[in-house]
């Protein structure tokens, strides 16, 4: 049974080396990064090269996001190009966000000069920005793919993006480490985390910690009620020291560290992650999920598909139309945020 599962892999690998042979032109595509950077975009990046000098494509890299098709900023890639990647953070082949790609006539340019190399597909690895992007410049001509890559897991159309896991393990581990100080000094601490307006990173975080109190910008919250009251309710079983997690989308912890202070009269301290949590060695999920979304969307273009989403629905790779992907309104998860509220006492 396994014997057979193995060689009707090995024959769809060289039916696909085969047709594309056939084909008289050989294909070629690329890859870029584009936006924020994430742990995790360099194992999405070896895994587009690997399937596809498999598949008996060509692969380019395009380095500064959408800024490197403009300037003609590419290189080809082979399978050594992207050794010992899958375990670093950032990406090799560098981001930027372009406001230049923006501009319609840039788009042209874009897909002009992908032509002009031969390049009739591109996966592109980011967040929406970067899939209207990819989107415009499909409408362009050239064949495109989005992976979702950014920490704040704020993509609508998936419910899972690469860098999440990595920086919630991030924060997880910092606010450990400030739950040690909080504890020996019977103090308050305030944490900001990641996230823009997503508050994913927050609530995970928050539950992961034993925080007193979490607040994320999808759930309208009161002071008194939310953060006051819990402590002082905290106060009364006997314990003296309490974190409280803040997502970005909230911001104010200093000042909040202030009130709690003055209202209270314990000590408060404000700290904000910050960057740390977009950098660092992926995490196991992160490599897998990304090198299965990597290959998936190889298997697109090379099917000759462009306009599409790589995405994660029901915990099964997949993919949507990139227009139905963009029109979709994240949902927050209000039943994990009630067992937060239910269990950080």
């Amino acid at each position: 049974m396994v014997q057979n599962v193995m060689e009707d892999i090995i024959k769809a690998i060289e039916e696909d080396r085969r047709k594309n042979q056939e084909s008289g032109e050989q294909k070629a595509i690329a890859v870029l990064t584009s936006g924020g950077d994430a742990p995790g975009m360099n194992a999405a990046v070896r895994a587009v090269v690997r399937a596809g000098i498999n598949m008996g494509m060509r692969v380019y890299g395009v380095y500064r996001g959408y800024n490197g098709l403009l300037n003609g900023d590419i290189k080809e890639l082979n399978l050594r190009s992207v050794s010992d990647i899958i375990g670093n953070g950032g990406t090799k082949l560098f981001t930027a966000r372009s406001e230049e790609f923006k501009k319609k006539e840039n788009q042209e340019k874009a897909a002009e000069f992908c032509r002009s190399v031969g390049i009739n597909g591109v996966v592109v690895i980011g967040g929406d920005g970067s899939f209207r992007g990819a989107r415009a410049l499909t409408a362009a001509g050239i064949n495109c793919i989005g992976v979702p890559g950014t920490i704040d897991n704020d993509i609508a159309c998936s419910e899972y993006t690469v860098g999440f896991d990595t920086a919630m393990n991030t924060a997880l581990q910092m606010v450990d480490r400030i739950r040690d100080t909080a504890q020996s000094h019977d103090r308050c601490s305030i944490v900001e985390v990641m996230g823009r307006r997503c508050g994913d990173i927050a609530l995970q975080t928050g539950i992961a910690t034993g925080a007193t109190a979490i607040l994320v910008p999808e759930v309208r919250y009161n002071i008194e009620r939310d953060v006051i009251q819990r402590i002082l309710d905290t106060q009364k079983t006997g314990k003296q020291h309490f974190i409280v997690v803040v997502a970005e989308g909230v911001g104010g912890v200093r000042d909040l560290a202030k009130y709690i202070e003055q209202r209270l009269g314990i000590e408060a301290r404000a700290t904000i992650l910050g960057h740390v949590q977009r950098g660092g060695s992926p995490t196991l999920r992160d490599r897998v999920v990304a090198s299965q979304m990597g290959y998936h969307a190889v298997s697109l273009l090379n099917k000759g598909i462009g306009n599409r989403v790589v995405v994660m629905q029901g915990g099964k790779i997949t993919d949507l139309d990139i227009n139905e992907a963009l029109d979709m309104e994240r949902v927050f998860d209000f039943n994990l945020y009630k067992v937060a509220m239910s269990i950080s006492i």
